[in-house]
């Protein structure tokens, strides 16, 4: 008898905890096939275009309303003066270039020579110009041969001991060759040279306009022949891809989304079709409920700007248009 009254209450405590592990399921199971809706609106975003350099406007090739691809050439500047300038500068290069190889190279032999011969000739000179001071200081010393002369004479003597100190100075640098640091300066002044004439070949580049995404042109602002400075817009672009929807949640759902949770998006114009996304940014700061998000809270509440990233390879989803949002949770 009291065998079987334990085997009773075994059962009975078997049972309760099946139905305490079976009702806890539930409850997760019904927790994970909850949904937060969030209502918002497809991201409005647009760039606008323009050259990286000024210069005048030759051609654009898409009218407002054309969809354009990413790296798709839309519009150039005239390029001649920047073709001009970089033909400049890389002479200049090219003329650098020789300098610093002329220095590398040393002092060829028949330049040492003929450095030699200029000493030479120039030393005959100063002897003949010594020899002329020295008649010439007699004769003046005898009254038959003015001041003047005798100073000018003087002069003669000076000025050839000066251009044979020169002269033997150039020889001595023939001999010895180029200084490292007249190597070093040409080669720092080619180094520099090089980078002008490459920042004038970017110039060329930037003459021309590439689109930097898939996106549909909104605004044709300037027409061909117009100048436009540096910077200046020419076309405004609405970006496509990735389609961004704008939504907001409450403080009290805050906890129960994360960036990278599956989410369902709907809209007024195909009710019946369900695009698929994800949550990407979540803001870490809090605002008031903007006006354009119908939410079924409160203006005044306090929600968090979430980001959800939609997949929309048939390009339905229009710029401001209103949506649905439902994050599985």
């Amino acid at each position: 008898m009291m065998k079987r009254k334990t085997v009773i209450i075994v059962v009975l405590i078997l049972i309760s905890c099946w139905a305490i592990y079976f009702y806890n399921y539930k409850q997760r199971q019904q927790a994970s096939n909850e949904l937060l809706i969030l209502y918002g609106n497809v991201d409005i975003r647009e760039v606008n275009l323009s050259f990286r350099v000024p210069g005048l406007v030759k051609r654009m090739f898409f009218e407002e309303g054309d969809v354009i691809k990413s790296g798709q050439v839309i519009a150039y500047i005239d390029r001649e003066q920047y073709i001009d300038s970089f033909n400049e500068a890389n002479a200049i290069v090219n003329a650098n270039n020789a300098k610093l190889n002329k220095l590398l190279a040393g002092t060829r032999k028949e330049e040492v020579e003929q450095a030699k011969a200029h000493v030479q000739e120039q030393e005959a000179i100063l002897v003949n110009a010594k020899l002329l001071l020295v008649r010439s200081e007699q004769g003046y010393r005898a009254g038959v041969i003015s001041k003047q002369d005798y100073d000018e004479a003087k002069k003669q003597r000076d000025a050839a001991s000066a251009r044979l100190t020169l002269l033997k100075n150039a020889l001595l640098e023939a001999v010895n060759g180029p200084r490292k640091e007249d190597i070093q300066a040409a080669s720092m002044q080619l180094h520099a040279a090089k980078a002008n004439a490459a920042r004038f070949e970017k110039n060329i580049f930037y003459t021309v306009l590439n689109s930097p995404s898939d996106g549909v042109i909104l605004t044709r602002i300037k027409e061909p022949g117009a100048y436009v400075a540096a910077g200046e817009p020419i076309y405004t672009l609405a970006i496509n891809s990735p389609k961004w929807i704008q939504t907001y949640v409450g403080e009290t759902n805050l906890g129960k989304i994360k960036p990278g949770m599956q989410a369902q998006i709907t809209m007024d114009s195909y009710p019946n079709k369900v695009y698929i996304g994800k949550v990407g940014f979540i803001s870490p700061t809090a605002e008031f409920t903007p006006k354009s998000v119908e939410t079924q809270e409160l203006r005044s509440s306090l929600v968090y700007r979430v980001r959800i990233i939609a997949q929309d390879p048939q390009n339905q989803l229009r710029q401001g248009m209103p949506v649905t949002v439902k994050v599985k949770i």
